[in-house]
């Protein structure tokens, strides 16, 4: 929320307000550390999926107590893992890839970091190995982000939400949504209800192939929530273009006893254009 001050007449100066899009204006010229979180099979699929699609800045790759070291520094950017835990969660139940800015006061408050965008990757315990097909297009929506918040400050500071909005421009491409990824409450009575010819339901293993493929004109659908999701937890379901990596759609919601992990009903009806 905005608050407007009085100020008088006359002060000769004026104060000013630095604005997330001016934040980001030394992006492209500062060096992103990839924060390395000591899992060697995730950390070797990383350093893989940014040496082949990390083209915004120059980047290096660093330790945990590298990062340790410089996050009070304005010169970094820093992508790390970090947990979430939301309020009535015992435990974090989610691991999030995350964007944010080094500065002053960062190396005693993680708080006072700038977050430039966080996107969920995988459950924090037994995650299923998807996460390590689909990070090459989480890595690719990242950037996106940063480009558009450095064009926009209506992006900078909106959720990854807005992109729902692209599900309008989906008309005649293939939607492939693995059952797995369905909550308890789609049906298949419900599926088979939806006329879309495009609209698909696959096992997991079609659905991520076609996303290792890079198939053409095909969103693909991936969920994340924690292992053993409490009411309470939150579910975050996105459609990724296997081709483009665009974000064609993403919601979370909470889960309860009325909506389980994965796309609910609700999501189905706007995703086929019921």
């Amino acid at each position: 929320m905005l608050v407007a001050a009085v100020i008088p007449v006359a002060m000769s100066a004026q104060a000013q307000i630095t604005t997330k899009k001016m934040k980001l204006e030394d992006f492209p010229e500062k060096i992103t550390k990839i924060v390395l979180s000591g899992n060697a099979f995730l950390d070797g699929e990383l350093k893989a999926g940014i040496k082949n699609h990390w083209t915004i800045s120059p980047y290096e790759f660093c330790t945990l107590d590298e990062f340790d070291r410089l996050k009070g520094s304005e010169d970094y950017y820093f992508l790390l893992t970090v947990l979430g835990q939301f309020r009535k969660e015992i435990e974090p139940g989610i691991e999030m890839l995350s964007l944010v800015k080094g500065g002053k006061g960062s190396d005693k408050n993680l708080d006072k970091m700038l977050e430039v965008v966080t996107i969920p990757l995988r459950s924090a315990d037994y995650p299923s190995g998807r996460e390590l097909i689909f990070l090459p297009a989480i890595i690719d929506i990242i950037q996106s982000h940063v480009l558009a918040s450095m064009e926009k400050d209506i992006k900078g500071y909106s959720s990854l939400g807005q992109y729902c909005i692209n599900i309008a421009g989906a008309d005649g491409m293939s939607i492939i949504i693995s059952e797995n990824d369905l909550a308890e409450q789609v049906g298949e009575s419900f599926i088979e209800s939806i006329k879309n010819e495009n609209f698909k339901v696959v096992c997991e293993e079609e659905a991520d192939e076609m996303m290792e493929a890079g198939a053409a004109n095909t969103l693909v659908s991936y969920t994340v929530a924690p292992y053993d999701a409490q009411n309470g937890s939150y579910c975050y379901k996105m459609l990724i273009n296997a081709r483009t990596h665009k974000l064609y759609y993403f919601r979370k919601h909470k889960i309860s006893r009325n909506a389980g992990s994965g796309f609910l009903p609700e999501d189905i009806i706007r995703i086929a254009g019921k």
